[in-house]
């Protein structure tokens, strides 16, 4: 397959962003790069700026101070269709009146691309997703995975350095998006692009990225790879909001900062924590106990089955090395 047309992939800088309505500041002085070719997952709770940080590199949204880079290029007062961006939404956008091959190529039509550079890009596009069979199709004959198909095709036609994803799975039942989750990871690898994601799913970044920034109230909490973020959380809600059940935090005697403990680090032991059992919920691969630990609710993932009834004393144990410490007043990391 010839990939000559193809741009390199470009790198995305904001350099002090911020954007702010009337008296609501929805993004405060935000910068991060994001290097080149690289898969980078803007995470965080819902109304924590992170679509609003998409929508300012796509150029839909303008930033009330700071810069946007792309390739090393001031985009900032630039249109959208000059940033060098596709753009791949939650609704997916799809035309419903046209058949999925319009739909995939309206954006070249509307730029006027030659009919054959059109469908060297749309046989591309096809051969990448194997939709070929639903070409003459329109949207409302299409499953949510087939429109997701349709909606990606229209980002590889762009043939962009960068693009942009907002909630794009947030559609799709748990089984398609997995599935959809490692299509378009392996799709960026392939095309060689810069991705840019947005998601509320720590699952989802987690999985995909090679960066995440965790955004919180329009700032940056974090800004690391996965395994940093899981391993060496910066702040007490990146560690509550990374890992499945989130991290413990525990106020214990003797100890003047915020203890951390993943549910999975702890085991039953004959030392450790006293605590009392609240329930527990089997999950198959392992069970999650609810406990009581001196009036704080704490969680703990033990491997297999573990029969234990309500109101059973036990004592926790974890390795030191699985405990974080954060200051109870800022919440910053304690090294």
């Amino acid at each position: 397959m010839s990939m000559h047309a193809i741009p390199p992939a470009a790198s995305v800088r904001l350099a002090n962003v911020g954007r702010v309505w009337g008296q609501t500041t929805a993004l405060g002085d935000i910068s991060f790069t994001v290097e080149a070719g690289s898969f980078c997952v803007l995470l965080g709770p819902s109304g924590c700026g992170k679509t609003t940080c998409l929508r300012i590199v796509a150029g839909l949204d303008q930033a009330t101070s700071g810069r946007v880079e792309i390739g090393g290029r001031d985009v900032t007062n630039l249109p959208p269709a000059e940033r060098g961006v596709s753009m791949v939404f939650q609704s997916y956008a799809l035309f419903p009146h046209l058949t999925v091959v319009e739909n995939i190529v309206f954006g070249l039509k509307a730029r006027s691309v030659e009919p054959a550079e059109r469908k060297r890009r749309l046989d591309r596009a096809v051969d990448i997703l194997g939709i070929g069979k639903l070409l003459a199709r329109r949207p409302g004959q299409l499953s949510g995975g087939q429109q997701q198909r349709v909606a990606l095709g229209r980002a590889i036609v762009a043939e962009a350095p960068v693009c942009l994803m907002d909630e794009p799975l947030s559609n799709l039942d748990a089984q398609l998006r997995a599935e959809m989750r490692r299509e378009i990871l392996a799709l960026q690898r392939r095309l060689g692009i810069t991705m840019l994601y947005v998601t509320h799913d720590q699952m989802e970044a987690m999985g995909m990225a090679d960066q995440v920034i965790l955004l919180r109230a329009g700032a940056i909490e974090q800004d690391a790879p996965p395994a940093d973020l899981y391993a060496k959380p910066a702040t007490k809600f990146a560690a509550s909001f990374i890992g499945t059940p989130p991290m413990n935090l525990l106020r214990l005697p003797g100890e003047n900062a915020l203890m951390g403990i993943r549910p999975e680090a702890m085991r039953l032991g004959e030392h450790g924590l006293a605590a009392r059992v609240v329930h527990a919920e089997y999950l198959g691969a392992d069970t999650v106990l609810s406990c009581d630990i001196k009036g704080q609710s704490a969680l703990a993932r033990l491997p297999g089955r573990v029969d234990l009834a309500a109101g059973t004393a036990i004592h926790l144990d974890f390795d030191a090395a699985d405990l974080h410490r954060f200051d109870p007043s800022t919440g910053h990391r304690i090294s």
